[in-house]
């Protein structure tokens, strides 16, 4: 639901300025935009670290994983999760709306991100920024930290177990939560570790597509290599290429 949600948001808004070199856009219908693309991104660093919690107990402490992560809570942490994430991100609309808009109204970039919106603004954006900082490091940083904590842990039980089998097993266990962590957080920290400078626009750019368009693209690929229905529907159509080049 956080890639459809991106996708959807996003997506139309970049492919239209592509075709026709801009688009426009009204001043709600930035912020809603905003609005659904920081709550779905906010959900999903949630979401990432939840599950990587979840891959801790199945590799780490796999006897008390049902009883610890049960349905009910794997519901509950979704619900949570979604409703954080709208609570955060309307609290940052609401400030930002609140500011005073002049000039300009010329937004270099693909979509309503924070950075373009408030360089539009001629009031006071320090608060703001720090807001956003603070809010920022509560729901991407701890996260990351959280999931970077785990994967120690994962880690360093995987190299005591003694057969190479086992050891191919549990990483193969996380191994598709990894690569989809990697690819989200990776260019999520490009982006916004750099300074919003003229030299690093283009570079903002590219790396907002990853995570935007690129990271929601992939993910079910990624999520769905390891599966044994896919594995199977794959094969089939691989012999069916097959049988058609040999004939």
């Amino acid at each position: 639901m956080c890639d459809l949600l991106v996708t959807v948001d996003i997506v139309p808004i970049i492919l239209h300025t592509i075709l026709y070199g801009g688009t426009t856009m009204t001043f709600i219908g930035c912020f809603i935009q905003f609005f659904f693309f920081v709550s779905s991104e906010f959900s999903e660093c949630l979401l990432l670290s939840v599950m990587s919690y979840d891959r801790y107990l199945a590799i780490c402490n796999p006897l008390h994983y049902n009883s610890i992560m049960s349905h009910k809570l794997c519901v509950t942490s979704v619900y949570i999760i979604w409703l954080v994430g709208f609570i955060v991100t309307f609290s940052y609309v609401i400030s930002m709306h609140n500011l005073y808009y002049c000039g300009t109204d010329v937004i270099d970039y693909f979509y309503c991100d924070f950075e373009p919106i408030m360089q539009l603004s001629c009031s006071d954006t320090s608060k703001i920024r720090i807001q956003i900082l603070i809010f920022g490091s509560l729901f991407v940083l701890s996260p990351f930290i959280i999931i970077v904590m785990s994967y120690v842990y994962i880690v360093t039980t995987i190299l005591k177990i003694p057969s190479n089998t086992g050891r191919h097993k549990a990483f193969s266990t996380c191994s598709s939560h990894l690569i989809a962590v990697s690819l989200f957080f990776g260019t999520l920290i490009i982006v916004y570790m750099f300074p919003s400078k003229r030299q690093s626009l283009i570079l903002s750019k590219v790396s907002s597509l990853m995570y935007t368009v690129v990271t929601p693209l992939l993910n079910p690929i990624i999520y769905t290599l390891r599966n044994k229905d896919f594995k199977e529907a794959f094969q089939k159509v691989k012999d069916v290429i097959h049988n058609l080049f040999s004939v």
